[in-house]
């Protein structure tokens, strides 16, 4: 039953009507309702029949209907996502090796699950998304306070989110422990005897940002340092690096710099080496980053892991398990961070703990649920 496209009177193909499940079943020989039951894995078929029905249905490239099925379940198997930290339009995050690790984590575990995900602009109003038949939504790293989040839940859609939103009902956290991931990062470069440790952070007011300055405030209070602290003002390398140079040209020059601001690493260290400075002989450095190059850089760069895809991952997880069940009851989830030791933060400290270090740091467990709050 293939038919020729036709044409329209400007020579452009006409669209190839939708092929039904009428004319599958007219094909195959079957009535409508085993055609369906074999489509659908129900009724008591035979192996046979349900494989020839499927067979033909390949053959005609029959797709079920997604309004029909709308209207059957009740919802459209669509989650919204949209990101807090970057104020631009919807795709403006991928140029962000984390984003896109995160966002395309996101699409395809939705998928597993059979849903669709549709990218939202930060900014964007409920007038812009209200209309979208959203069973869900997420929101990857929300500003303090953020609108859409309040927005969703006032409008009653689930939402998975960061730890801000924890025990309000209908919503879903996936966080990571920022104090733990910036003391252990602290703790290393202290062990391989830096003194003077330097930190590099967006100028974003996002809860794990927040959340690792005060942790990084609280260390140096302990250990009675001074806390050393430059802000890039947007995202990107451009932005990053310069905030890199400037953090190494103060008068009292740092011996250690965590960039927690995203940068590619080796872009890092060239900017140390324009000022003189060898890695890790003047310098240790360590780069919160998901960026491949890390491992293939001169010297390989000591990277901080905030495991996007398992936070994805675990994100959607709790979403689905609600929607399937029609829960409003409030879950949450920790993802543990991984610190990835290589040479740019080894100077001959002490090298036990660093080696004790590493091996944890391979040995744990990458996500660690949190009971349901």
């Amino acid at each position: 039953m293939t038919e020729t496209p036709r044409r329209t009177g400007h020579g452009v193909p006409a669209a190839v009507p939708r092929v039904r499940l009428v004319d599958v079943a007219r094909e195959a020989g079957l009535s409508k309702t085993t055609v369906s039951a074999a489509l659908n894995g129900t009724g008591r078929l035979s192996p046979a029949v349900r494989e020839h029905a499927r067979e033909v249905a390949r053959r005609l490239g029959y797709r079920p209907n997604p309004t029909a099925r709308l209207l059957r379940a009740g919802h459209a198997r669509l989650i919204g996502y949209a990101v807090g930290e970057y104020p631009t339009g919807p795709g403006s995050y991928m140029d962000s090796s984390y984003f896109t690790k995160l966002t395309s984590a996101v699409a395809t575990a939705a998928l597993r699950h059979g849903y669709g995900l549709v990218l939202l602009p930060t900014g964007s109003s409920p007038d812009e998304w209200a209309d979208l038949p959203l069973d869900a939504a997420i929101v990857a790293d929300p500003l303090v306070d953020d609108p859409l989040v309040e927005d969703f839940i006032a409008a009653r859609i689930l939402l998975s989110t960061d730890r801000s939103v924890e025990g309000r009902p209908g919503t879903h956290w996936v966080d990571v422990d920022a104090d733990a991931a910036v003391r252990e990062v602290l703790d290393h470069l202290h062990a391989q005897g830096a003194r003077r440790i330097a930190v590099v952070a967006p100028d974003t007011p996002t809860r794990f940002y927040t959340a690792a300055l005060d942790a990084y405030r609280r260390w140096c209070a302990e250990q009675g340092a001074t806390p050393r602290v430059t802000l890039s003002a947007r995202p990107g390398n451009g932005p990053a690096i310069e905030a890199v140079e400037r953090s190494l040209t103060t008068p009292d020059r740092p011996d250690a710099l965590f960039v927690l601001t995203e940068a590619n690493p080796p872009l890092v260290l060239d900017a140390a080496r324009r000022l003189g400075l060898s890695v890790p002989g003047d310098l240790l450095v360590v780069c919160a980053s998901e960026d491949t190059s890390a491992a293939h850089a001169d010297p390989p760069v000591t990277t901080l892991s905030l495991q996007p895809v398992s936070v994805a991952e675990k994100g959607v997880e709790l979403l689905v398990a609600a929607l399937e069940s029609g829960s409003q009851e409030p879950t949450g989830a920790l993802v543990r961070t991984k610190l990835e030791i290589r040479t740019s933060s080894e100077r001959g400290g002490d090298s036990t703990a660093a080696a004790a270090l590493r091996r944890r740091g391979r040995q744990e467990a990458e996500c660690t649920s949190a009971p349901p709050t």
